[in-house]
């Protein structure tokens, strides 16, 4: 693991750089690993793949961190991306695999009620995609928005949102 981060930072390589990311993904998906990747500063050279240009390093790079943040621990480091994530969403390509992985992540990470301030400029764009998205981003959306709802001090905001 330890190797596979250092690559990561050390390449430019955009094929490898999905490949680490791939192999990363699925190595969080044991909590022992997950452990591991944070305490190696893993998921800040992870989080630094989602400025990439490249728009499957970023989905690579959503999708490892969505496996990471399974671990409570790992969500608390995760939380300074929720913004960025939240701008990628609303950037990207309608119905991508980019804003796919995104949402996915927005959704682990608002499971708790810990980081939904940092959603709130983002519930139009929520909104949005529940019109407009396919039936895969509209299921996504809809979770997260559950997720919001569930916590009494996003009632407003939900309720005010310019749609």
């Amino acid at each position: 693991l330890q190797k596979l981060i250092h690559l990561l930072q050390a390449t430019d390589d955009q094929l490898i750089q999905e490949q680490a990311l791939i192999t990363l993904s699925n190595s969080a998906a044991f909590s022992v690993n997950q452990d591991i990747i944070r305490n190696l500063d893993g998921l800040s050279v992870i989080g630094g793949m989602l400025s990439s240009c490249v728009p499957k390093v970023k989905e690579k790079a959503l999708n490892a961190l969505n496996n990471l943040s399974m671990n409570i621990k790992n969500q608390e480091e995760i939380q300074v991306y929720i913004i960025q994530v939240c701008r990628t969403v609303e950037s990207a390509p309608l119905n991508s695999d980019v804003q796919l992985a995104g949402l996915r992540l927005l959704t682990n990470m608002s499971v708790t009620s810990d980081y939904h301030q940092k959603m709130i400029n983002s519930i139009p764009c929520f909104l949005h995609l529940l019109s407009e998205g396919t039936e895969r981003i509209q299921i996504q959306v809809l979770k997260v928005l559950v997720n919001l709802s569930a916590n009494p001090s996003m009632t407003r905001h939900l309720l005010r949102a310019q749609v």
